[in-house]
């Protein structure tokens, strides 16, 4: 496990009106290792990745009462998601990854809608791009959860509810690629916006990124 709050002052406590974790804020810009980026672009689904990205939006899904996953969506057409366990200090972060968004695709009919969550969503593997991506969760129904999605100039989040399914590949021995398949729900003026949306990631470790 990496050690996400090694070397780290301890700021002073403050109560944020969004969720933050690792100096990621709402408004924060992220920089990534340039290096770490063009030696694994080449093996991996997303590319040209934007190497400064700027927080637009963060989500909060609590999971239980002793964990959470903070999402930090960028102006690139992605988000880095924490996954915390046990509280909510960077001492208790034991997952970080960067995610791109690959497709979206509006669901319009109840039926479709239903039809997705029951078959669309969970399978033994993915097929993406050629390649071939296991299924990581045991669960054999799509893993339900709630965001709270919070914008710039927003003084309330919005909530989404999402029916998600992990899958993952071994590209070498020091890098692996996730996919996300997630059924999302949002009422929007008393009318539901269903949409499919696929993403692709990567871990993070702590050197691949630092908050400015």
């Amino acid at each position: 496990m990496f050690d996400w709050f090694k070397n780290k002052t301890a700021p002073a406590p403050t109560t944020p009106s969004t969720p933050e974790v690792l100096g990621l804020r709402l408004g924060g810009v992220v920089e990534f290792d340039d290096l770490a980026l063009r030696l694994i672009e080449p093996h991996v689904i997303f590319e040209g990745a934007a190497r400064s990205q700027i927080i637009q939006a963060v989500g909060e899904v609590k999971l239980d009462d002793n964990s959470r996953l903070l999402r930090f969506y960028t102006d690139d057409e992605g988000f880095i998601q924490v996954l915390q366990q046990g509280g909510t200090e960077d001492s208790h972060v034991i997952d970080v990854k960067l995610w791109y968004f690959y497709q979206t695709q509006a669901v319009d009919t109840q039926a479709s809608w239903d039809d997705l969550l029951q078959n669309g969503i969970v399978r033994s593997e993915w097929s993406l791009e050629g390649e071939t991506f296991e299924k990581v969760w045991h669960n054999e129904r799509p893993v339900a959860m709630t965001e709270k999605t919070w914008n710039a100039g927003t003084l309330y989040p919005s909530e989404t509810d999402q029916f998600i399914m992990l899958y993952q590949r071994q590209v070498n021995d020091s890098l692996d690629e996730f996919v996300m398949i997630s059924a999302e729900e949002k009422l929007i003026f008393n009318d539901q916006e269903r949409a499919l949306v696929i993403s692709t990631g990567i871990n993070l470790t702590p050197t691949d990124f630092k908050v400015i």
